[in-house]
């Protein structure tokens, strides 16, 4: 089951993208945005799912790596 979740930049609080992940990434590992920054995960957030889903919210916090 894969998980999709909303990128949030640390420095700003302002949501990059929206990414799917085949599962959550763990902290302090880096990706590549999709305009090709590579980022760092500092911060995961797993919300309660709404009443009558399945699918819990995820948020990824990011640090930019250059």
């Amino acid at each position: 089951m894969s998980v999709t979740a909303t990128i949030m930049r640390t420095a700003t609080g302002e949501p990059v993208q929206k990414m799917t992940f085949g599962r959550i990434p763990r902290l302090y590992a880096t990706f590549n945005l999709q305009s090709g920054e590579l980022v760092q995960v500092l911060r995961i957030e797993v919300g309660k799912p709404a009443p009558g889903k399945v699918a819990a919210p995820v948020t990824i916090w990011i640090e930019s790596k250059m």
